[in-house]
């Protein structure tokens, strides 16, 4: 057997490791295209922000240890530019020239290339990528060279994470994106949580606005007197100063020379099997370059993290080599998390956006439980929503903001997706539990007991985006104390703190006057506890999920509906 793999780091090497382990005598070359064959390509913001302090570090094997331990012949800096699937051959660009290699089986693991807008000035030698170690090296030493300004285009994962990067080495940082929050993949609300922080950083983001073009001519700072190589002028006519210009505006699968050779393609991604197998026999591939079928929607997409393409990578060797053992790969649940500054921010599932898409109907649980117990000293809130279906509560996606425990709750939550666990489900896990860790009802178990509430109808919620309406036909009840209801409330909500809801039941009955009752507090408990009593009383109501907490995230000021004093807010 003769194995040609195109592509080294996360999908190729696992499935050029497997194969070696799986067959010691097949001949295994691995053609990368650039300088290194296996790294750390997550952790290089963190290089360039200092934390990860040697270059040496970010390089998982090299070329030698490869062939040390598993025998590999992995060949750097060859570009494979062709394949001819019928003579079973691919044409690779050398350090030395061109060269034809033959081939028994053949894995493609190309990856993605960074996209590049077309704006003018993006080609200017002031703007960068961060895909490489090559990048983070050629980076961090301008950083280390004196630049002061820097511009990241781009509020996706490596986005922010670059921008926390440069801000740790003391530049001043502006962010844009297009979309109009920070982190589109995550809901409004959270993305807010992470806006926030990133302006407790001295980041300054600019969202909801393209960069239309990067002119190079130098401007002098007239506060400074110095000058900048490059200003990014936004749509919105900003001009934003810049020694650097990140780009991180997405990426795009790798793919032309396959396509050219007749692999069939989606979008640009590689369409495979279970397998991993392509439209062409003796031909399979892996990782970002590929098209993905999500496991909660059924979306056809490329899911480029690394997780995914190291464990495809292992299933597409054993698919290769022992195809009767073989077991599929299985659709992506698209976990991730991502951390800012103090905050983690993570997610697993789909998200609304993709639901809507897919036509799948949901609805949305929030909660914004401790990290652990609260007596215990530490204790932070996890902002966290979840989607459920709403015929049965088959949780659709998670998403989870907060200072600590957010990892391994979406790591339980992503579990519970790929195993197809319903809100019901949550309620019995057995997690674990001590006060500096945990509570004995975990936030996964909590999210459970809400989202099972609104599954059988125990309670109905209202969400934070059907504020307007809300507002217009129903009559509003705040259930904070008065110290909470004068930092900013509802617009003509009637105050009854809810340990008063008993005794001025006839008062509120009055209020609402025939129209249905919508009910809210800080986070969800206490309005909870009012509609359990509101519903005895024979009252139409429902609480807002999530509480003002996620109003606010979710809507900001809501268009005038919400009434904010202008003095600093008193806190209960």
């Amino acid at each position: 057997m003769k194995l040609i793999v195109v592509g080294g780091v996360a999908g190729g090497m696992s499935a050029a490791a497997r194969a070696r382990r799986l067959d010691e005598n097949a001949e295994i070359i691995v053609l990368e295209r650039g300088e290194h064959v296996s790294f750390a390509n997550c952790g290089l913001p963190y290089f360039v922000g200092g934390e990860i302090a040697a270059e040496a570090d970010l390089l998982v094997q090299t070329p030698e240890s490869l062939r040390n331990s598993l025998n590999l012949d992995v060949r750097t800096d060859h570009d494979v530019t062709a394949v001819d699937a019928a003579a079973k051959v691919v044409h690779v660009q050398t350090p030395h020239g061109t060269a034809t290699l033959a081939y028994d089986a053949l894995i493609l693991a190309p990856g993605a290339r960074a996209v590049r807008p077309p704006i003018p000035g993006v080609d200017s030698p002031v703007v960068t990528t961060l895909r490489t170690v090559g990048d983070a090296v050629a980076l961090r030493e301008h950083v280390l060279g004196g630049a002061r300004r820097a511009v990241v285009l781009g509020a996706g994962f490596i986005g922010l994470e670059a921008a926390e990067a440069l801000r740790m080495r003391g530049l001043e940082v502006d962010v844009v994106e297009l979309a109009d929050h920070v982190l589109p993949p995550l809901e409004t609300e959270m993305a807010s949580l992470v806006r926030d922080e990133l302006g407790h950083l001295g980041i300054t983001v600019h969202d909801g606005v393209a960069a239309v073009s990067i002119d190079s001519d130098t401007d002098t700072d007239t506060d400074t007197g110095t000058g900048h190589a490059a200003t990014v002028v936004l749509a919105d006519g900003s001009r934003l100063p810049a020694d650097i210009v990140v780009l991180s505006v997405g990426v795009t699968p790798d793919t032309a020379p396959f396509a050219t050779a007749g692999v069939a393609c989606e979008r640009g991604a590689i369409v495979v099997d279970e397998h991993g197998a392509t439209s062409i026999d003796g031909i399979w591939a892996v990782g970002d370059a590929t098209v993905c079928t999500d496991a909660v929607t059924g979306l056809r997409r490329p899911v480029a993290l690394a997780g995914p393409a190291n464990r495809a990578g292992r299933l597409v060797a054993d698919a290769v080599l022992r195809p009767a053992k073989a077991r599929p790969m299985p659709a992506p649940v698209g976990t991730a998390i991502v951390r800012i500054g103090g905050l983690a921010a993570a997610m697993t599932g789909a998200n609304r956006r993709s639901l809507e898409a897919a036509g799948i109907g949901y609805q949305t649980v929030h909660l914004h439980p401790n990290s652990h117990a609260g007596y215990f000293p530490g204790a932070q809130a996890i902002h966290l929503l979840m989607h459920i279906r709403v015929t049965d509560g088959l949780i659709l996606g998670a998403q989870a903001v907060g200072a600590d425990g957010v990892d391994k709750r979406i790591d339980v939550l992503a579990t519970a997706i790929r195993t197809h666990l319903t809100a019901a489900d949550l309620m019995d896990l057995d997690l674990a539990y001590a006060p500096p860790y945990g509570s004995a009802k975990d936030p996964v178990n909590l999210a459970g007991m809400i989202a099972e509430n609104v599954v059988d109808g125990t309670v109905t919620v209202w969400q934070a985006d059907g504020l307007a309406e809300v507002a217009s036909s129903a009559a509003v009840l705040d259930v904070r104390s008065a110290q909470e209801y004068a930092t900013g409330h509802v617009r003509d909500a009637l105050l009854v703190p809810h340990t008063e809801i008993r005794e001025r039941l006839d008062e509120i009955t009055a209020f609402a006057a025939g129209r249905p009752l919508r009910v809210y507090c800080e986070s969800g408990m206490r309005s909870y506890l009012a509609t359990r009593i509101l519903a005895a009383a024979g009252l139409d109501v429902a609480h807002l999920s999530g509480g003002m907490s996620t109003l606010r995230a979710r809507l900001g000021d809501a268009g005038g509906l919400l009434v904010v004093p202008d003095a600093e807010p008193v806190h209960a």
